[in-house]
């Protein structure tokens, strides 16, 4: 399993991205900084786009890959919550900013849509696909992704503290998981359902109670101009917990 981070971060700039993930080329997880890292005959290589909330970082490239997918006359499956759907539907391709491209052209609209349930598994390409509900504003879900080969990868998505009951559904080869700000952010973080360092702690600490092991860890959607505070912070963190723990950036390539 190849997977290549387009977008680490959750503020974007010449330099750095919203969050988006690309798995084997073919899965796209979160679309903040899709259209704009792939060229567009990558992006119709896509067999399905995965959406974890509707926090607008997360899907503002949906529009673009849809009138992209259009343009070629080609459909593109969308998996989310229901109120990721709504976000799209009535916000984004609500028929005034951009087309409603989940329900054109009315034979066969550009996007499909396909809700999910957090802990219902489901394939797409082979690939097994779980929801896991995380702890932040809103309905969140992170995706569990296994390969045919039957290498896993979790992404959290966009979380705060109290993942007990998450970590219990994922056993991965590789944690993808948000830092959003350092420790001196703390009460920030917890008021609006993100980590900083010394919290990604305490849930390495409760992911090894459960599953008895602890993964490499690469951390993403991190504030850039705070990007160095939190580096060093998580040097600490990963000493401390004798497991790799990296800065996740635009173009990293990872592989299981």
């Amino acid at each position: 399993m190849d997977i290549q981070i387009l977008g680490a971060h959750n503020r974007e700039s010449r330099s750095s991205k919203f969050i988006s993930l690309l798995i084997d080329g073919i899965l796209a997880i979160d679309a903040g900084g899709l259209t704009s890292s792939l060229s567009l005959e990558a992006q119709q290589r896509l067999k399905a786009v995965l959406l974890t909330h509707h926090h607008y970082d997360h899907i503002r490239d949906i529009p673009a890959l849809a009138m992209n997918f259009f343009l070629q006359g080609n459909t593109i499956n969308v998996y989310s919550t229901s109120s990721v759907y709504d976000a799209l539907a009535l916000h984004l391709l609500n028929g005034s900013l951009y087309p409603r491209f989940m329900e054109e052209p009315p034979e066969n609209p550009v996007i499909k849509f396909i809700p999910v349930e957090s802990y219902q598994p489901w394939e797409v390409e082979g690939y097994s696909i779980a929801a896991v509900t995380v702890s932040h504003r809103g309905l969140t879900v992170g995706y569990q992704v296994t390969s045919p080969e039957g290498k896993a990868v979790f992404y959290t998505a966009d979380t705060g503290s109290d993942l007990i009951d998450c970590w219990q559904y994922v056993s991965p080869q590789l944690l993808i998981i948000e830092v959003t700000a350092p420790d001196r952010y703390k009460e920030f973080a917890l008021e609006g359902g993100h980590l900083t360092p010394g919290l990604l702690k305490q849930e390495l600490i409760t992911f090894r109670e459960v599953n008895s092991y602890l993964p490499p860890v690469v951390t993403v959607h991190m504030n850039p101009e705070l990007e160095s505070e939190i580096e060093a912070e998580i040097a600490v963190v990963a000493k401390a917990m004798d497991t790799p723990i990296t800065l996740g950036y635009e173009g990293m390539e990872l592989h299981l």
